[in-house]
């Protein structure tokens, strides 16, 4: 006899209608499961037969094929666990074929029946949902389904009171328990978006890479700061989350559907408003930080996405690992390709790097602790190459801090206050270019050049500079918008030659 189930295999972050076909026919006890499975489906046999048998049901002894279509697809992961019990209950006819009409299922199976919760459960929710289909999930993935608008969504525990369900036909009356609503952006402008406290009232010191900072965060620009060991780099970068706007709807569906792709997203919880924050160790793999493996999975680059990819000791990285990050921060996504397919990421992130000037820290001092030679200095500093260090925009130094200032009384201002500028700027964006999710870093620079705002005085001082500094066409795009987010930060209508100079201050 065969049964049939609607399911889906996530490619990306986009989920793609899968069939899962089980004909039971009499013959010598076998399985076989065709359709690009990889090994973690192929598995999914012993998975089924004892989740089956410690249910009470019976595991028939016959040939048993198992079909997932389209055939071209790759599979990957334990989520066609429970599509398959079921369309092999529905096959031997312990299940009615047409109670399985009408859903899209995905789950993996535990040795006792128990429903298990699996990845990239939002991308299947708004693919069921652009089908009117039911989605049949693990309880603990309903917070996460529930985000996909339109979408109706029901789970179980174990595969005993499912199949009940099935059979009466009361599918829609299981219970999933009361899942909370989907969190959306808080409407407390002033609010500092962080759970964990950090505060830039922390920071002593550093007046100009806090100034860069909030300019980055005004206008989503990438930021390179440059000092010695000890001067406060990674405690700053740490607390640019602080300042950020919340997410807006649409960016959190974004991240979260990543999020739930790269395994980040907890079992049962509601995933925060707050931009992600990334920090990997210098010795990441060029995989890890843009993406690969089998599946593929999406890199940092991509965990960033929509917020903060801050890389401590960056010329510690290989530079073919660095050169790498040149497309996905030039285009907002990273394409992974395959020799049967190709898979894209989105990457739009917010670049916060740190680095030593030279290899002992030190090139940078005033007491002469630096041993290091000038070829040495160079070679260490020409790690980052030209094309990367032209996409980022603020290129910082963070000088070391006086003893004594260390020891007076916290007069810093706070993460509250920056992030009111930072959030009045973001208005005057939004409306400038009518996209909630548009900032200056992502406008094109001609049409800053024309429809931006320049005071005549102030172009002519950008070119002269250009000139004299031999800026690239990128590079003077990117001055471009920087002015542009120092004069919204000032809340200043025409960009002035005051704004530019600032701006060209950070070309490293």
């Amino acid at each position: 006899m065969l049964a049939a189930v609607r399911s889906a295999a996530v490619v990306g972050i986009d989920a793609i209608d899968i069939t899962v076909e089980v004909d039971v026919v009499p013959g010598l006890p076998s399985w076989t499961i065709v359709g690009l499975a990889s090994s973690a489906v192929r598995e999914a046999r012993e998975r089924v037969t004892a989740a089956l048998a410690n249910s009470g049901f019976d595991v028939p002894s016959r040939r048993v094929t198992v079909n997932l279509s389209p055939a071209d697809v790759r599979k990957d992961g334990t989520s066609f666990d429970l599509p398959i019990a079921l369309a092999l209950l529905a096959a031997t006819g312990t299940l009615p074929v047409e109670s399985l009409n009408g859903i899209v299922v995905a789950g993996e199976l535990g040795l006792d029946g128990t429903i298990r919760p699996i990845r990239g459960t939002l991308s299947l929710a708004r693919a069921a949902s652009r089908s009117d289909a039911m989605l049949l999930v693990p309880r603990a993935n309903v917070p996460e389904a529930r985000l996909a608008p339109s979408c109706t969504v029901v789970a179980a525990d174990t595969l005993t009171p499912l199949v009940v369900a099935l059979r009466s036909g009361t599918l829609q009356e299981l219970e999933h328990g009361e899942a909370p609503d989907p969190p959306l952006p808080s409407n407390d402008r002033g609010a500092v978006a962080t759970a964990d406290g950090l505060d830039f009232a922390d920071v002593a010191g550093q007046a100009a890479a806090k100034r860069a900072l909030e300019i980055a965060a005004a206008g989503g620009h990438n930021v390179l700061m440059i000092g010695p060991p000890g001067t406060g780099k990674t405690m700053l970068a740490r607390r640019l989350t602080s300042i950020l706007p919340p997410l807006t709807e649409d960016e959190l569906l974004e991240v979260v559907a990543v999020h739930s792709v790269g395994g980040l997203v907890v079992p049962g919880t509601i995933p925060s408003a707050t931009p992600p924050f990334r920090a990997p160790h210098h010795t990441i793999s060029q995989a890890g930080l843009i993406g690969g493996g089998p599946g593929p999975r999406p890199g940092e680059v991509s965990l960033a996405h929509r917020g903060v990819l801050f890389l401590d000791e960056l010329l510690e990285l290989p530079r073919y690992i660095l050169d790498a990050m040149r497309q996905p921060l030039e285009d907002g996504r990273v394409v992974i390709a395959r020799a049967a397919h190709a898979v894209a990421f989105p990457a739009r992130f917010q670049l916060v790097a740190a680095a030593n000037p030279c290899k002992c820290g030190h090139a940078m001092s005033t007491d002469g602790r630096c041993q290091c030679s000038a070829t040495d200095i160079e070679r260490y500093r020409s790690r980052l190459s030209g094309p990367l260090a032209d996409r980022i925009d603020l290129h910082v130094h963070v000088g070391a801090v006086e003893i004594s200032t260390l020891g007076a009384a916290a007069t810093s201002e706070p993460s509250a206050a920056m992030r009111g500028r930072v959030l009045a700027a973001r208005e005057i964006q939004r409306g400038r270019y009518r996209k909630p999710a548009h900032r200056n870093a992502d406008a094109a620079g001609r049409w800053l050049l024309t429809h931006g705002a320049f005071a005549p005085d102030a172009k002519s001082q950008l070119a002269a500079a250009s000139e004299r500094l031999m800026l690239s066409a990128r590079a003077y795009h990117r001055v471009l918008r920087v002015a542009r987010t120092i004069a919204d930060l000032d809340a200043e209508e025409t960009v002035g030659a005051t704004a530019v100079a600032e701006a060209l201050q950070y070309r490293g």
